[in-house]
């Protein structure tokens, strides 16, 4: 078994409840989350505490790719890689109102997952090479890694908002889920 990892079996003397979110998938979920509402809110653009932001989520993103492999079963990308198939599946039975419950990503979360990882990795590398010689003050890089972040910000929201949606949908609390690493069997 993997470090940190834990099975994603009923825990009856909890109510039922699966354990689905490692510490190592928590961890990086709120890392971003804190670090976004950091540096939208808080820090200025290009300064030290913004850089030291940028790195600490650039870490964590090079911690949670790696996870992906090796971590537990609901971490593991080979749990919840989406296929085109099984995206238009999931989008077709939640137009009609009929998606079914997922203990872990359900394909539509995963797509979001692994875009939101993709800008979070394209964000880290822009804003690491505006820290180069070769690319300092470059306004077309610059651009590039606002509107990177921007992306994020916005993608950010939709994931938030789906959460809430999947939360009323399935009567149960997503965000929650991702404090205490359980939902419901």
């Amino acid at each position: 078994m993997a470090l940190f990892a834990s099975k994603p079996e009923a825990d009856f003397a909890s109510g039922g409840n699966l354990r689905v979110w490692d510490p190592v998938v928590r961890l990086f979920h709120w890392t971003v989350v804190a670090g976004c509402v950091l540096d939208l809110f808080v820090l200025e653009d290009g300064a030290g505490a913004h850089r030291l932001v940028g790195y600490v989520v650039a870490t964590a993103l090079a911690v949670r790719l790696v996870w992906g492999f090796v971590g537990a079963r609901h971490a593991r990308f080979k749990d919840f890689a989406p296929t085109p198939a099984s995206i238009a599946r999931y989008l077709k039975e939640l137009s009609r109102g009929e998606e079914p419950r997922f203990i872990g990503h359900n394909p539509a979360g995963a797509v979001m997952m692994l875009a939101l990882m993709g800008l979070l990795g394209a964000v880290s590398i822009t804003g690491w090479m505006l820290t180069l010689d070769a690319y300092f003050g470059s306004d077309g890089l610059e651009k590039l890694h606002e509107g990177l972040a921007n992306a994020i910000l916005v993608l950010a929201g939709l994931h938030a908002a789906a959460a809430l949606f999947e939360s009323w949908r399935h009567k149960e609390n997503l965000v929650w889920s991702m404090v205490t690493g359980r939902k419901r069997a």
